[in-house]
Parts: structure tokens; sequence; C-alpha cells
């Protein structure tokens, strides 16, 4: 699964490694990003422009009478997102790229989760696979998204047997294509796209407990713990 994450780039940045051709005035740098909270995605017009568009991040179907199951709605399964009722219109029509630096996961020792950090080696933005929609409000309309999960890389799999879908550089064209989706097998061909990201592109390492609670929202959640001397 996905259930928390950073994107601690600057604007100037992001723009560059996805060809944004609109984006806010600023983007305040996020260390400890948890479900329900305010992100960013990007998304793709007929014409090939790229948007970056804030979201929150639990996705509300549009028939929902309680947004309050954005919640459980945080993450959908790769395999089954084309065919489940609330996701597979959204995998036809409406699908986005949500940015990250980084993510988090947590590995159980006895009654104790230690928090791991995971990146690119090479210090390139992540790039995760979403899904986005709108819901009316009784204050008007929300955009809400979700990560696309698929099963973990070797690396990963000492921690979860789940992983987000991270689109290699080749893949982010195709997914983010509006013109793709609604034909015959297309929705196989996008699916294909999905898979786990090679475990010898990512870094992994253990950061520090504050990183536990989304209050802590600092540099110091990136921040590789550093084993004393013996």
């Amino acid at each position: 699964m996905c259930g928390r994450f950073a994107l601690a780039v600057d604007l100037k940045t992001l723009i560059e490694a996805f060809g944004i051709t609109s984006a806010p005035d600023e983007l305040t740098p996020r260390f400890n990003i948890a479900p329900s909270q305010q992100v960013v995605g990007i998304r793709q017009a007929t014409d090939g422009a790229r948007s970056l568009n804030f979201f929150r991040w639990g996705l509300i179907p549009h028939w929902a009478k309680d947004p309050a199951i954005g919640y459980k709605m945080i993450n959908a399964r790769a395999e089954t997102a084309a065919e489940k009722p609330s996701f597979r219109s959204l995998f036809r029509t409406r699908r986005c790229l949500i940015p990250a630096s980084a993510f988090f996961e947590w590995q159980r020792e006895g009654k104790e989760k230690i928090p791991f950090c995971i990146r690119n080696k090479n210090g390139k933005p992540l790039a995760f696979a979403g899904l986005w929609e709108r819901w009316q409000g009784a204050k008007g309309p929300i955009e809400t998204c979700a990560i696309l999960t698929t099963e973990a890389n070797e690396a990963m799999a000492k921690l979860h047997n789940r992983m987000p879908v991270i689109l290699a550089d080749q893949t982010i064209e195709p997914w983010l294509n509006p013109g793709i989706g609604a034909g015959i097998g297309e929705a196989a061909f996008l699916q294909s796209l999905l898979s786990p990201s090679p475990a010898e592109k990512l870094e992994i390492y253990q950061v520090d407990s504050l990183v536990n609670s989304p209050r802590n929202d600092i540099p110091a959640c990136l921040e590789p713990v550093v084993e004393a001397d013996q």
C-alpha cells in the first residue's frame, strides 16, 4: 500500500521533470503527507498540455452520499482497478500522476513498527500512477485522488507485500494521454504499464520514528537514522 509520502522538491524541478505547462505560483514542500490531506497531481489535456492540480488524497466516488468514504480509498489495486465499480470509468478517462520525492513504509519488529523511506537512487521525483474524481458536495465540487498499488518488488517485499505503482519515464505519456482508454484492448494496455518498479532503482533506508505522526511535517522525516558508534 501507500499511506504516507513526501514531496520535498521545488516547483521548477517538478515542472522540468514532468513537462508541466500550467502550475500554481508556488508549492510548499511537504515531508510527511497523510491521507485526507491536500496533494498535487498532474493531468494531461487532449492537446497534450499538462497541468499541476490540487486534490484531496482519498477518492470519493461521484455517487457517494458520505465523503468519509474517501478515508478508505486512498489506494486502488492496479490489478483490479479497471474492473471495480468505483474505479473502472476513472481508469478509462481520469488518470493522473501523483509526484513524490519519497514514500514511507513500516516494518514490524515485535510490538514496534520501524519506519523506512524509499526514494529514487538517482534523486529524481517519483511518478505514482493515480486516478482522480470530482464529487459534488454541499459547498461545491471536491476533486480527490487515489494512488494505484501493485505487488512489491523483491526489496520492498521485506517491508510490505504492496507498493505504489511508480511509472517509468516511457510509460508516463500513455498513462496520462486522455485519448487512450476507451478503445478495445486499451484498458489491458494501460494495465500493462503498472508493473513494480525494479528494486535496483530504489534506495531504502531507516528513518526516525517521528514520521509516525503526520503532525511532524519537517525535513527530519527524510533523514536516515545514524547508528551510534559501538
